[in-house]
């Protein structure tokens, strides 16, 4: 099964148009947050600080929501443009097809900090088609950008990493 997605035309297809579906949805939900300016996370973080995601009594992720509370919340105003930026950076990787599996990576980390915070709304959707795309590999960008820039990356990047670690 895994063959499949890796290597078949057929499969690359259908991954090329859920990247784009899915690309469409990142962009959707970055593109009011970057031009109007005004995305502010700190109503947020604070109401995912005061009501964490628990069963009962127990906190569930009280490891992210320390994250939340000493590290995320005081850098509110680096992540009120990580997140919208963020966001668009994935999108457009994903409808072109240009580094779709770090693009498809970064959307699905923040999926799940999303989800840790107890947000569902299309989440869980997003998160099963982020792990359809990272399944294809680099099949998913087949039908992309990918086609073309991963060959330059390769010998140009690749080449001078592999070059200095074989001196070392």
């Amino acid at each position: 099964m895994l063959k499949f997605w890796r290597d078949n035309k057929y499969a690359a297809i259908i991954v090329a148009v859920v990247r784009i579906v899915l690309g469409y949805k990142w962009i959707t939900s970055a593109w009011g947050k970057v031009t109007t300016g005004g995305f502010d996370a700190t109503g947020y973080l604070t109401n995912a600080i005061n009501n964490p995601v628990a069963k009962g009594d127990e906190v569930l992720y009280p490891v992210y929501n320390a994250f939340i509370e000493h590290i995320a919340l005081p850098m509110v105003d680096v992540i009120n443009v990580i997140i919208p930026w963020g966001e668009l950076l994935v999108g457009i990787g994903l409808i072109t097809g240009i580094l779709t599996l770090p693009a498809v990576f970064f959307g699905l980390l923040m999926n799940f900090m999303f989800l840790f915070a107890g947000t569902i709304s299309t989440n869980p959707l997003m998160v099963l088609l982020g792990f359809i795309i990272m399944l294809a590999a680099g099949n998913a960008g087949k039908f992309g950008g990918d086609y073309f820039v991963t060959p330059w990356l390769k010998e140009k990047v690749g080449n001078k990493i592999a070059a200095r670690f074989k001196k070392a």
